[in-house]
């Protein structure tokens, strides 16, 4: 059979059945050793072996449970909360003052997690009953939990960025370096969207009265602030700080991360045994099932490797006479396009083996795109059917709030991160003037 056509037909039969909803992972390996022994013959098995433990034996994949570890410790104690309730104190007298806070926490929390649902889930917990209690939209109440939250997967540390760094066999820690600009533009960009609408539209984010504002008073607001601060700015301080400083990789930051989201949890009087078998047991699950994941697509790649597929994809490209700009507008698209539809983790595992070597062949910096990706990646958790985000808030948002609240409220966002692309793109420095200072 024609290789064209195999690949061909491993790529529809790849979509089928995540559109059809079997798990990810079997449908990767499934496909890969149905294709492989069509095409191959038991030889295949020679090459997935082989793919699959070179695989496992890259160290930089330990990252994924230290991470995920630590964001399950992190989960579970008080940060999140206490750093909410100081800043509505701070914020709460400007209009939008709310909504702010419940982005600034949930971009120091994604600083500290790395899992979209974790920060989903807390904040949507923490903060919509507090939003509809003063008066603010049930929309803008949707748009800052779903949208802050999303940020979990781009501000380092950031398992996608792992996972990312892993298949592109890019430095992991100038991915985390590339990622900090446009993470912290994004958070910026959302303060301002709100700001000006609340400014535009006072009754959509009231402030808080002046009896409530009088509550606290300036000097222990500010000061609860710093205090609720400082836990979480350790923490990434010990891991970023030792990762961009060439004093540990980001496996060994990891560690350092998981074991001072620890010490948190017993500083903040959460340390539990149950709290710790929880933690433990969840980090398991998340991993396994990222591993599995991972594996059925080295399976994949290796299969379309062995025909030749990268060459194949490179010289169909090539025929149609675009220009770097144009592959680069390829790639986002389908990006966005396959977020409304399928989960990051799926993205990433499909469109890099095809893309990797179109980023080579027309001298884009891979890094950049790579980082791009990454950014547009967050709308995949916004837009509907498979919004992931929108998923977890409804699962926890206060009654009465309904799905068209939920989508109307993120859609706005993700305009937001649309134009948040478009300035990356516009402007490569944003992206690699950080890495570009590293000295690893």
């Amino acid at each position: 059979m024609n290789e064209v056509w195999i690949i061909a037909g491993m790529f529809a039969a790849l979509l089928l059945g995540i559109a059809t909803g079997h798990p990810i992972a079997f449908v990767f390996g499934g496909i890969a050793m149905l294709f492989g022994l069509t095409s191959w013959g038991t030889g295949i098995i020679d090459i997935f072996v082989s793919a699959v433990f070179s695989t496992m034996n890259n160290y930089t994949l330990v990252a994924i449970p230290l991470f995920t570890l630590m964001a399950n410790f992190l989960s579970r104690s008080a940060v999140a909360e206490g750093l909410f309730e100081s800043l509505r104190y701070l914020l709460g007298p400007v209009r939008g003052g709310l909504a702010v806070a419940v982005i600034v926490v949930s971009t120091i929390f994604a600083a500290t997690t790395g899992i979209v649902g974790a920060s989903v889930v807390t904040m949507g917990l923490l903060a919509a009953p507090v939003l509809e209690k003063y008066g603010y939209r049930k929309e803008i109440s949707a748009g800052v939990i779903t949208a802050g939250g999303t940020l979990g997967v781009l501000i380092p540390p950031s398992i996608m960025l792992i996972v990312m760094g892993n298949e592109a066999e890019l430095s992991v820690g100038k991915l985390f370096l590339a990622a900090i600009v446009p993470g912290l533009l994004l958070s910026l960009c959302y303060v301002l969207y709100v700001l000006g609408l609340c400014w535009r539209y006072p009754e959509r984010g009231p402030a808080l009265s002046p009896e409530e504002a009088a509550a606290m008073p300036v000097g222990k607001r500010i000061s609860g602030a710093l205090v609720n601060l400082v836990p979480p700015v350790i923490l990434v301080a010990a891991v970023l700080g030792s990762i961009f400083s060439g004093w540990a990789t980001p496996t060994e930051a990891s560690g350092v991360g998981a074991f001072v989201a620890l010490l948190m949890t017993v500083a903040y009087g959460r340390f539990s045994l149950t709290m710790l078998k929880e933690s433990v047991q969840e980090t398991a699950k998340i991993t396994a099932m990222a591993m599995v994941t991972i594996v059925g697509a080295v399976c994949f790649t290796a299969l379309f490797h062995s025909m030749d597929g990268d060459q194949i994809i490179v010289d169909f490209v090539s025929h149609l006479n675009l220009n770097k700009w144009g592959v680069y507008l390829v790639i986002m698209v389908l990006t966005f396009v396959l977020g409304a539809f399928i989960d990051w983790i799926a993205i990433v595992l499909i469109l890099f083996p095809i893309f990797l070597p179109l980023i080579r062949q027309y001298d884009l910096d891979p890094l950049w795109v790579i980082t791009c990706v990454a950014v547009m990646l967050q709308t995949a958790f916004l837009t509907p059917p498979v919004g992931g985000s929108l998923f977890y808030f409804k699962g926890v948002a206060p009654p009465g709030m309904q799905w068209g609240h939920i989508l109307r409220g993120a859609l706005p966002f993700v305009a937001v991160m649309l134009v948040v692309v478009v300035l990356i793109s516009l402007f490569p420095q944003l992206v690699l003037w950080l890495p570009g200072q590293a000295k690893f």
